[in-house]
């Protein structure tokens, strides 16, 4: 299985709140830049944090592949959610390919918590950073890191 992690692109530094966040030009560039490297990969959902630019990050890299299936939002993917959890309901959808579009801190507690075993070992990710990790199964420490893009 592989999981691709994206860190959502460079948001506006206030809204009304954490959640409403808006995507600003630079970060939309940065976003299609990482996308250009998930081309021709083959990937069977793309789960988006329901904040608004996770949602603007995940529904340009959906247009930029063309891809078919609608975007799914779900709650756990926030930038404080357990990445425990993660994991399990990563493992409970039980898909061979899938790209996860949130926030820091997740992002790299996840990395680490995937590969490494460990939250605390994860790697530092930019706005629109890629990640991508392959293994038997989405359980910790038993994914490895294959590569780590920054736009």
């Amino acid at each position: 299985m592989k999981v691709w992690v994206l860190r959502h692109g460079e948001a506006e530094p206030q809204a009304r709140s954490d959640a409403q966040r808006n995507l600003t030009d630079h970060g939309r560039k940065q976003v299609l830049r990482s996308a250009a490297h998930l081309l021709g990969q083959p990937l069977d959902a793309i789960l988006a944090s329901p904040y608004v630019r996770a949602q603007q990050t995940a529904g340009l890299v959906h247009d930029a592949l063309g891809f078919a299936e609608p975007l799914r939002t779900v709650s756990w993917l926030t930038p404080d959610s357990d990445p425990d959890r993660v994991v399990a309901e990563l493992d409970a959808l039980g898909l061979e390919h899938v790209l996860l579009v949130s926030h820091q801190p997740l992002v790299s507690s996840l990395l680490g918590l995937l590969g490494h075993g460990s939250r605390h070992a994860g790697e530092p990710m930019s706005t629109a950073s890629l990640a991508e990790l392959q293994g038997d199964a989405p359980l910790a420490g038993l994914m490895t890191l294959l590569s780590l893009r920054h736009a």
